[in-house]
């Protein structure tokens, strides 16, 4: 994470910049000299520091009883938002834990581990938790995921034998599910996941040091995560093109897709079956988002310092996709392993880091500069914060604090409030 704000640099493109432009407004910014938000105010709770005007309360601590009789579970990681009834908010939860006891032995996936989602339900005016309940349990290193009109998708990081999976999980559950596996999303150490409604296809990060990019080509658009295809992102031309080393920010690459056969990895890991059919290599990838025609992708250990890069992957131009190295890490006082990533209503992309403390969210701005949002500030801010989403609205920024295990909900003068979504 952030060493301190004034040793911060980055190399950064503007959110809305035309991947095949020859030469693009690539800018190093400082924190110091783009700062429209103000520097960061020291929080007296000491939990999180905001720019002025922005505030935060907690939603829930761990441990925390919920509506359903159950205790908030322990490690929140990813999270989405959507719309719910009554003028509310619903945010689907994740929770990263391997071993342990589902909540209810009848309905876990495995009866030995307590990873799973929980759901919180949040007034939309206030930001307060109405109520909050289990929808998935007995499921290991619920990591990243992501939302889509049929719910939430959230992913397991591991690859041990019966895990590995995504599952759909659905927001308007008040009380916990049985599960539900998407075998054909592949089996192998999920991140996150990006659905492109328009399409149907689920493109696919793997928490790997040796990771492929994957995407999911349904049969039927209107059935997305049943049957289809698993695939890898190829380079053009170019075999087992390494993405996380010797290329520069504004780097644009053709690429196609490698079918994957064996998409249960019951022979051979899908990333070992991807490479060999040509397919990229991409340095643990970790977060990704949709948003207009665009995924961004996070490779946490990716570019010259192995302190990350971000990837752009636009979807949008006809029969082949484009990759573009959008930013990445120059120096090693430079940002620290970018991990969640999401993109606000207006536009604006969230990154948070994952590696030394302080850790913190910064903004890349659609003209290229960088503002760092919020840092922890519990115990030098250690932990990770994890699960950025946006309300559809744009007024309310969830995150959490994860080896603290708090959630919290952002307020203050978002650039894009009133925004609406179809989510």
């Amino acid at each position: 994470m952030r060493k301190g704000l004034s040793r911060r640099h980055f190399l950064g493109a503007g959110v809305g910049a035309v991947a095949s432009a020859g030469a693009l407004a690539w800018l190093y910014r400082s924190r110091n000299t783009a700062t429209p938000l103000g520097d960061l105010v020291a929080d007296p709770a000491g939990i999180l520091d905001l720019p002025p005007g922005f505030s935060y309360q907690v939603l829930q601590r761990v441990g925390d009883p919920m509506t359903d009789g159950f205790n908030a579970p322990a490690a929140p990681d990813g999270m989405a938002c959507f719309s719910g009834s009554d003028d509310s908010w619903v945010v689907m939860r994740n929770h990263e834990i391997h071993k342990g006891s589902p909540v209810d032995a009848a309905l876990g996936f495995a009866g030995n581990r307590g990873g799973g989602v929980t759901r919180l339900v949040v007034d939309r005016a206030r930001g307060t938790l109405r109520s909050s309940n289990f929808v998935l349990t007995g499921t290991s290193r619920n990591c990243a995921g992501g939302p889509s009109p049929y719910g939430w998708l959230s992913c397991e990081e591991v690859e041990e034998p019966g895990h590995g999976y995504v599952f759909l999980c659905q927001s308007s559950a008040s009380k916990l599910q049985a599960p539900h596996r998407l075998p054909a999303l592949g089996r192998f150490s999920h991140e996150a996941a990006a659905f492109d409604a328009k399409t149907g296809i689920t493109y696919l990060t793997e928490d790997a040091s040796d990771s492929a990019i994957y995407r999911h080509v349904p049969n039927h658009t209107t059935q997305p995560f049943v049957g289809g295809e698993l695939q890898a992102l190829k380079v053009s031309g170019k075999d087992r093109f390494t993405l996380a080393e010797g290329l520069k920010v504004g780097d644009t690459f053709d690429v196609e897709w490698v079918s994957i056969l064996d998409p249960q990895a019951l022979k051979a890991p899908t990333r070992e079956q991807a490479h060999n059919a040509g397919a990229a290599f991409f340095s643990r990838g970790e977060g990704a988002w949709l948003a207009d025609r665009q995924v961004y992708l996070c490779s946490t250990d990716g570019g010259p310092t192995h302190r990350g890069q971000l990837y752009r992957l636009d979807i949008s131009s006809g029969d082949e996709d484009h990759l573009t190295l959008v930013a990445q890490a120059e120096t090693d006082d430079s940002f620290d392993k970018p991990d969640n990533v999401t993109v606000s209503p207006w536009g604006d992309v969230f990154l948070a880091e994952d590696g030394g403390a302080p850790n913190g969210v910064c903004i890349l701005n659609p003209d290229g500069s960088l503002r760092y949002f919020a840092q922890n500030a519990i115990d030098g801010g250690d932990s990770e914060i994890t699960g950025v989403c946006f309300a559809p609205d744009g007024k309310w920024l969830f995150l959490n604090l994860q080896w603290e295990g708090l959630t919290l909900a952002v307020t203050g003068p978002f650039p894009g409030y009133s925004v609406t979504s179809k989510l």
